[in-house]
């Protein structure tokens, strides 16, 4: 199964791809999908939007995995944020890919086994579970790949604060075997 993982962001969209087949995992691909500061909002959104939609393309996953929002202080942040979110929402349901959102402490528990786990930490597990040979950089690809890890792994979509869309024929049932002989 191939799974997307998405930090979204307005100026930078992490994104980590990774496979799984049985126990193994794999990182087929990952980055940062960074807009120009210099265009206008809508054109941003555009720009976000064709990208995702390349790699959905590209990749064919069959879940979008997703954290969720983290709001801070910052209302202006929290919209771009919130801006950009949609934008990924509607890539992955122009491709009938089904979305699932976890928190970031749901994300940090499947990843480290602690919700409390900083950055650094994520991104050594990362890299180890996905056998890279160094942990991933910038920290919105390292944060994707984790979130990908999160759906991919044993925790799955029943961890999932919210899911839109309604998976491929035969998606279900393989995950939930899957679950079945995880849990």
């Amino acid at each position: 199964m191939i799974v997307i993982g998405i930090d979204p962001g307005i100026a930078n969209t992490g994104f980590g791809v990774v496979r799984t087949s049985g126990e193994r995992m794999v990182a087929l691909d990952g980055g940062v999908i960074e807009v120009p500061s210099d265009l206008s909002p809508e054109q941003r959104l555009v720009r976000l939007h064709d990208s995702l939609g390349e790699l959905i393309r590209w990749h064919e996953p069959k879940a979008m995995a997703i954290e969720e929002l983290f709001f801070g202080k910052n209302v202006g942040s929290a919209q771009s944020v919130g801006e950009a979110r949609g934008v990924t929402l509607l890539a992955a349901a122009r491709h009938a890919v089904p979305c699932f959102d976890y928190t970031p402490q749901a994300v940090k528990k499947a990843v480290c086994g602690s919700g409390s786990a900083d950055k650094e930490q994520v991104q050594r597990m990362v890299a180890g579970l996905l056998g890279l040979p160094e942990p991933p950089t910038p920290d919105h690809a390292a944060d994707a790949f984790a979130v990908a890890i999160c759906h991919a792994g044993t925790a799955g979509p029943r961890n999932a604060v919210s899911h839109f869309g309604r998976p491929r024929a035969g998606t279900r049932s393989a995950l939930a075997r899957r679950q079945r002989l995880a849990g």
